[in-house]
């Protein structure tokens, strides 16, 4: 018999039972929409997050103190010494003498401000940054509206602020354009707002649209007590020169902190394309667990399908042994059998991609993603769906096969 010959029987003997199958169906459906579903949130997840990541700036890195830079799993590093808070003068220091190994923003945060605009005022959870005219361009931020500081702005400690698109929305409603020239007021401090944000998201635990930036040394009067720390980050125009710059700056970096010869660093140069391999090294575990899961359902499902099978095979002795008598050989039993396993398996595969697609694109909804097509997890559940049709009828194949064809027409 032919292939279609085959698959044409399969469809009519699983038709004969249209209700058994279904329910087999059903169960592999779930099994793959577990592992399609979980595997494609996951992707989802990690293009999302790389793409807010991104925006820090694919070529940039920062400098932070020992121990305070994100990391994954929770071996050795994790429990090294931290370092000392990099101070306001250390990170001029630098500056000026990385003056010429790329474009250096110096910034500080605090966080919990309550910004006001007349009687309106948001939750006290809005972040203050202090920044210079380097900060926009190396983090990746656009301006909305009005313009960035500029550099002497930032050297007289002017109080002019930017302020992200949350903030313009709590204060100014609809009519964000008039927040520019108007006067808000930061715990207390009065700042003239120069320019609204374009809406930037949030990245980790951080709303980068709940934002007030003002010049540093503005910041560093108000807020600049003696162990604050204060990032440094670099841009390179060149992502091919990233390594090598990261590694001159921690060569200046050891000689602002006037670290000797053999004394380990007490800072940590961390680059942006590290934030993902992070996210990715944390994910690697969630994937082994989706899978696990999805594995686990299918081997329930493969045991009720080998059920059925062998049932049909009861059911069909007669008709096996006619089959036999009018010339069907072994083979043509076997096959004959194992499409049916296989189909039965691949409806049910099909459904639960569907649905794990479905699943994996609400969680992407969710979360500010755009829709995506797993075609690798697609190709996964496929893949998987037949391994299971095989191996959950290669045994009622067998019985099927090996039938004697003169007991099987005996047989009522």
């Amino acid at each position: 018999m032919t292939t279609t010959e085959n698959i044409r029987l399969a469809f009519i003997a699983v038709r004969s039972n249209r209700l058994r199958a279904l329910l087999t169906s059903l169960i592999i459906a779930f099994g793959i929409m577990a592992l399609v579903g979980i595997l494609t949130a996951i992707d989802s997840l990690t293009y999302a997050l790389s793409d807010k990541f991104s925006g820090m700036g694919a070529n940039a890195f920062s400098i932070f103190p020992k121990g305070n830079a994100l990391r994954g799993g929770g071996g050795p590093q994790s429990k090294r010494k931290s370092g000392e808070n990099i101070t306001y003068d250390e990170a001029v220091d630098f500056k000026e003498r990385f003056a010429e190994g790329g474009k250096i923003t110096i910034f500080a945060a605090e966080r919990n401000t309550t910004v006001k605009y007349n009687d309106k005022k948001t939750n006290p959870t809005a972040k203050l940054l202090g920044i210079d005219q380097n900060y926009l361009s190396v983090q990746g931020y656009e301006l909305k509206l009005g313009r960035n500081l500029t550099e002497t702005e930032v050297a007289d400690g002017s109080p002019k602020a930017i302020i992200g698109t949350e903030i313009a929305k709590t204060l100014f409603g609809s009519q964000q354009d008039q927040a520019l020239q108007q006067t808000i007021d930061v715990n207390g401090v009065k700042y003239k707002v120069i320019g609204v944000l374009q809406s930037k998201g949030s990245s980790m635990n951080s709303n980068n649209d709940n934002v007030v930036m003002t010049t540093l040394p503005n910041l560093k009067r108000y807020y600049g007590f003696g162990n604050k720390n204060y990032t440094i980050t670099v841009s390179v125009p060149d992502a091919t020169l990233l390594d090598e710059t990261s590694s001159a700056a921690s060569g200046a970096m050891r000689g602002v902190r006037r670290l000797k010869l053999g004394d380990p660093d007490d800072f940590e140069v961390f680059k942006s394309d590290g934030l993902v391999s992070i996210l990715k090294e944390n994910t690697a575990k969630l994937r082994l667990a989706a899978t696990a899961i999805g594995l686990i359902t299918l081997l329930g499902a493969a045991i009720g399908l080998m059920n059925i099978m062998l049932v049909s095979v009861t059911e069909r002795t007669r008709e096996i042994g006619i089959c036999k008598a009018l010339g069907a050989t072994r083979r043509n039993v076997l096959v004959q059998f194992l499409t049916e396993a296989i189909l039965i398996c691949q409806m049910g595969g099909i459904v639960g991609i569907v649905l794990g697609i479905l699943m994996g694109n609400i969680v992407t909804l969710l979360i500010g993603g755009s829709f995506l097509i797993p075609w690798a997890w697609i190709t996964l559940g496929i893949i998987v769906c037949t391994i299971v049709g095989l191996a959950a009828g290669i045994y009622p194949a067998f019985k099927a096969a090996s039938l004697d064809p003169i007991e099987s027409l005996r047989y009522e």
